[in-house]
């Protein structure tokens, strides 16, 4: 990697921090949405106020700053600053160099319009090149098809299958762990 890589600005997206003024109300409303909580969560789906998203930001925050094992973005247009998403590294076991993944595009509007994969790109420079990480893991709902061609179109591949571990709308399906080590996506990089 060149020194000179954007770590947190792509073309369309940049991550950055938590705005504790603005976000609040923009993420409660994606826990109006069931689809994406769905999409993201296998806790049932509930609709939370703005209030209490400020306190769940907080608690993240403070989170990230006593475990030191997450890195939480938001992920932000670069056009005109206005939040799309988040995406994270979490579970970093430094002793093994390995962590989860995971990423999200909150507005129906706001997907499929390149944020994911500008972000899951960004995301992934910084976990092997920055933090000098190893393995990566990512835990996607069978259902989620979005996000199994996204991560699978990155190198990642399906390593555990949950037979039907999660119940939605009367069906059972599988719960997919996919995994991408530092070297399969360095030579992807080629």
């Amino acid at each position: 990697m060149s020194i000179d890589h954007p770590l947190f600005e792509g073309k369309l997206i940049r991550l950055g921090p938590i705005d504790h003024e603005k976000d609040p109300e923009i993420v409660a409303r994606w826990t109006h949405n069931a689809g994406f909580m769905r999409m993201m969560y296998t806790d049932p789906a509930r609709p939370l106020s703005t209030w209490q998203m400020k306190k769940k930001l907080e608690e993240l925050e403070k989170s990230i700053e006593e475990d030191k094992n997450l890195f939480h973005f938001r992920i932000r247009t670069r056009s005109d600053d206005r939040l799309v998403g988040f995406a994270e590294l979490s579970w970093i076991s430094w002793t093994n160099a390995s962590g989860y993944i995971r990423l999200g595009i909150g507005a129906c509007a706001d997907q499929r319009q390149g944020y994911g994969r500008e972000s899951l790109d960004l995301l992934l420079h910084y976990a092997f090149d920055e933090l000098n990480l190893y393995r990566l893991t990512a835990l996607i709902p069978e259902y989620n098809t979005s996000a199994l061609g996204l991560f699978k179109g990155f190198g990642f591949v399906e390593e555990v299958r949950r037979r039907k571990a999660l119940e939605r709308d009367l069906r059972r399906w599988d719960l997919l762990q996919f995994g991408l080590l530092a070297d399969e996506w360095k030579e992807k990089q080629k």
